[in-house]
């Protein structure tokens, strides 16, 4: 199995475990709010209802993706991927953040609520399950970063892969949205006071609009075209260059195609002694080094400097 494929078969187990988690997550969390009258508990059944429908979103973006290139699309489906990842962050936006921030703002008016140890248990158990999806993301991160000789962090900030960011912003939010839906129950229940537990569903509510934001720029940013990092076009650029017959890459063009397809086109300055052949083989010798060392690059173009690519 190629690298790339491992990647999308990780993603997708990623996807799915996280899924199934947040599925039956988000029924306790609803029967305990409804019964507790809790504005917090039923902002996190929101909250991990969006999460549901977000991930089988992904599933689906990471299906399409994957279908093979054609006649009509000959650079394939990649951007498919973030299309759907792109309508999965304005679910949450919509489905989680506003419907939080509402519910809880019209919440804090009502009585307070009184079975509060079924939305104790809830939450404790929402939070193992939470914690056991967020570390298998985790795993895959730093499996992820190790294979590319990266920082995690920075991994994560620059993957194509936004099934994987997507996952891990939700999974970090979820457990950030039990904590502060744990406090607002506390302190409504020591209190008295309705507001506490409206104030945390707002606080939930703005949570997921903030991961929706990031999700929402990342993806439309691979959407309309962007490049690699500056790192791996410095490592692409060097691997051209230590061609045999090549002196110099004039200029550099990276495009994320999909999760795991990029395409690379170059101007390149051949020695003015090459022959024909020479440069014939100088490029296939070249795309041959950069899909080894990256498999992710599926298209590679090279133009002579002084040609238009």
């Amino acid at each position: 199995m190629s690298d790339a494929a491992e990647v999308k078969s990780e993603s997708v187990i990623t996807v799915l475990v996280a899924a199934l988690m947040n599925l039956g997550i988000a029924a306790a969390k609803l029967v305990a709010g409804l019964l507790g009258g809790s504005a917090a508990m039923v902002s996190e059944a929101a909250h991990s209802a969006a999460d549901t429908v977000t991930e089988v979103m992904l599933y689906v973006a990471l299906r399409s993706s994957a279908k093979p290139a054609d006649e009509a699309h000959p650079f394939g489906y990649g951007s498919a991927h973030y299309m759907w990842a792109a309508l999965a962050a304005a679910f949450t936006f919509v489905a989680g953040g506003l419907f939080s921030i509402t519910h809880g703002f019209h919440s804090m008016h009502d009585g307070a609520g009184g079975d509060y140890l079924l939305s104790y248990a809830v939450l404790a158990i929402s939070f193992v399950l939470e914690g056991v999806s967020f570390g298998r993301t985790i795993v895959q991160l730093r499996g992820e970063s190790r294979h590319w000789n990266v920082r995690p962090r920075l991994f994560l900030r620059h993957t194509p892969d936004t099934s994987l960011k997507a996952v891990f912003l939700e999974d970090l939010a979820a457990l950030i949205g039990l904590v502060l839906a744990a406090v607002g129950l506390l302190l409504t229940e020591f209190t008295g006071n309705p507001v506490y537990d409206g104030a945390a569903s707002v606080l939930i509510g703005v949570l997921l609009l903030i991961v929706a934001v990031l999700l929402g720029h990342a993806n439309l940013s691979l959407l309309i075209g962007r490049s690699l990092p500056p790192r791996f076009r410095e490592a692409v650029c060097a691997e051209l260059e230590a061609g045999e017959d090549i002196t110099a890459v004039q200029e550099l063009l990276t495009l994320q195609l999909g999760p795991t397809s990029v395409l690379v086109a170059a101007k390149v300055d051949f020695r003015d002694s090459a022959s024909g052949e020479a440069i014939e083989r100088t490029c296939r010798d070249a795309e041959t080094r950069l899909r080894k060392r990256y498999p992710m690059v599926r298209y590679v173009f090279l133009s002579p400097w002084g040609a238009p690519l």
